[in-house]
């Protein structure tokens, strides 16, 4: 029985969750917050932050940070942050490939010695800590304990912090001012706009192995204002869509498709298209379908 990717020409499903480097798209704000990250860890800044909704694509970005970073740059990744202090210590040890054995006092100086070992062979720690808005005070602390370690001209580690809104929020309260102050790059990143859904379905598809067009215009459309533009809404339906589609042994995604994936989608259900969108539909078929149409198509719409 042929898999329902199979049905449209593809090798693998198109638009799976797992934060996977080979699908990265580099949508604008994602390729604005990579070239910031990359030009403030060269010039040896301390605590960056990368701020973004739930979905925008945060944790990937951060996965094509991690396989864009030069040898000269040693990391660890953090991905669960909601530890005590000595966890997070012994988190960041065994990503160093040291002991996590010790308390909290002798973890920190076994890190450090290790940070000023990297120094004489010209090279850099960084840690990049994923859901940062989880840590508790006491854990940004234990941080910003770590990174107070320094020659005369450059930190020796650096510390990137990926994070939902209230990460800032967080570092705005009276017991984490110190970190805030330190900041000094912050990348945000913002939901796609119609045109960059459009050439995100597109380049997902055509990596799975796409040679013609799936999604109709409209479908694409509709997938944008059911997604508000977060990436990984955008997969969930897509997903879900090309699955109704063959489930019809249809060849093409249309927007009713787009449509009855929303209806089964909780995270689409709660904003869904709404007013706004609806009139923004209304008006463009007031403007005129096919020359609506032409223009979707001359932008790159799939």
């Amino acid at each position: 029985m042929t898999a329902w990717w199979g049905h449209f020409g593809l090798r693998e499903p198109p638009f799976g969750l797992t934060p996977d480097t080979t699908y990265y798209f580099p949508a604008q704000p994602h390729t604005d917050a990579l070239e910031t990250l990359i030009y403030a860890l060269a010039a040896g800044e301390g605590f960056l932050v990368v701020e973004g909704e739930v979905g925008t694509g945060k944790t990937l970005l951060l996965r094509q940070l991690l396989s864009a970073l030069p040898d000269v740059w040693q990391p660890a990744f953090i991905p669960n942050p909601s530890l005590e202090p000595r966890g997070l210590y012994a988190a960041i040890a065994l990503e160093f490939g040291l002991s996590s054995a010790g308390e909290s006092e002798a973890l920190l100086r076994r890190l450090q010695q290790h940070f000023i070992n990297l120094a004489r062979q010209e090279r850099q720690a960084v840690v990049l800590i994923d859901e940062a808005q989880a840590m508790p005070a006491g854990t940004l602390e234990a941080v910003r304990l770590l990174t107070n370690l320094e020659t005369e001209k450059r930190k020796l580690l650096q510390v990137v912090l990926f994070g939902q809104p209230e990460l800032m929020e967080h570092l705005s309260e009276k017991h984490t001012r110190q970190i805030l102050t330190r900041v000094s790059f912050h990348a945000g990143l913002r939901p796609l706009d119609p045109w960059e859904v459009a050439s995100y379905i597109k380049h997902r598809l055509g990596i799975a192995g796409a040679s013609r067009t799936i999604f109709t215009p409209w479908a694409s459309m509709i997938l944008w204002l059911e997604s508000r533009g977060l990436p990984r809404l955008v997969n969930i339906l897509a997903g879900k869509s090309m699955m109704l589609a063959f489930g019809q042994g249809r060849c093409r995604v249309g927007m009713q498709h787009v449509l009855a994936a929303a209806r089964d989608t909780h995270a689409a259900r709660r904003a869904g298209i709404g007013h706004r969108g609806w009139w923004l539909l209304f008006g463009c078929v007031l403007a005129g379908g096919a020359l609506a149409g032409g223009m979707l198509l001359a932008r790159g719409w799939p």
